[in-house]
């Protein structure tokens, strides 16, 4: 029997059939001597269990799409969600419309609790006009602010990712009409408390969403420096008017890249990019160390 992966917790599995019923599993020992850790989202081989006794998962089928932070596969669509508390950090955001956008994962911004500073989302929108990359302004609290998201949504398996404290589980609430563990910001830190502890793809509401926990550090694992650029729907059609082939985008002279993204309120999304092309070439030097 063919099913999905819904969650995995402490070795043992859930997934939701082709049937529709639900199924808890473990998984085969040559999973784990092929490598394979199965993951919300994966479609699976299986053999339900009889009774009280519990399946066995036999085999992943061949992932779409793989990330590991969050741990997801099949992933259609990452939705980056940033609000005004706890502090943006858009650092992190690009460095997760990398990772998607080199595993073929499309993204779209959402800005949560735009009431609160609707600036946000003007900065944002201006940083990422020509990055090609939907943006949503939504108040969780408010229904109908939520629309444009919810259509973005149908029909794709979709992931939010970002700080924890913007308001994901409160916007998943939102969308599939049943309340989530909430948690708050610590007024010490300004940071969110996790709420969300493991992977779990929820299909509620005519969306098939994956819950995973929230999380504030990333690094760009296996990335060549000269693949970032690649990440950067901005940079196609300039790069080839650069000075120097290939152009880094970094501190050559005659760089058209760079001088449009400074010329075009894209400065500081720039800057970051150049943190991140340092990053990927330090990691990258130091691989066989």
């Amino acid at each position: 029997m063919l099913g999905t992966l819904i969650r995995g917790v402490g070795g043992m599995y859930t997934a939701v059939g082709d049937d529709g019923a639900e199924y808890t599993l473990r998984a085969r020992g040559k999973l784990r001597h092929e490598h394979i850790t199965p993951m919300a989202g994966d479609r699976v081989e299986m053999s339900p269990g009889s009774g009280e006794q519990h399946g066995w998962l036999e085999r992943v089928l061949e992932r779409s799409s793989v990330l590991t932070r969050p741990p997801v596969a099949n992933l259609e669509l990452l939705i980056l969600t940033i609000a005004p508390t706890p502090e943006p950090d858009m650092l992190l955001i690009d460095r997760l419309m990398v990772m998607a956008r080199l595993a073929g994962v499309d993204c779209l911004l959402c800005i949560n609790k735009n009431d609160i500073d609707p600036s946000i989302g003007e900065r944002v929108r201006e940083e990422y006009m020509a990055a090609r990359v939907p943006i949503e302004t939504v108040s969780a609290l408010k229904s109908d602010t939520l629309a444009g998201l919810y259509g973005a949504m149908v029909g794709k398996t979709c992931c939010f990712a970002g700080q924890s404290g913007v308001g994901k589980s409160t916007i998943l609430s939102a969308l599939i009409g049943r309340r989530l563990k909430i948690g708050e910001i610590s007024a010490r830190t300004e940071r969110g408390k996790h709420t969300t502890r493991h992977s779990e793809l929820l299909i509620e509401n005519g969306l098939r969403v994956l819950d995973t926990p929230g999380f504030s550090l990333f690094a760009l694992d296996g990335v060549q420096p000269q693949s970032l650029q690649e990440a950067y729907a901005e940079f196609e059609g300039l790069s080839a008017s650069c000075r120097f082939q290939p152009c880094m985008h970094d501190r050559e002279p005659g760089c058209v890249v760079r001088e449009t993204m400074l010329a075009c309120g894209a400065a500081a999304r720039y800057e970051r990019y150049r943190e991140l092309l340092a990053e990927t070439r330090q990691a990258w030097n130091d691989r066989y160390k």
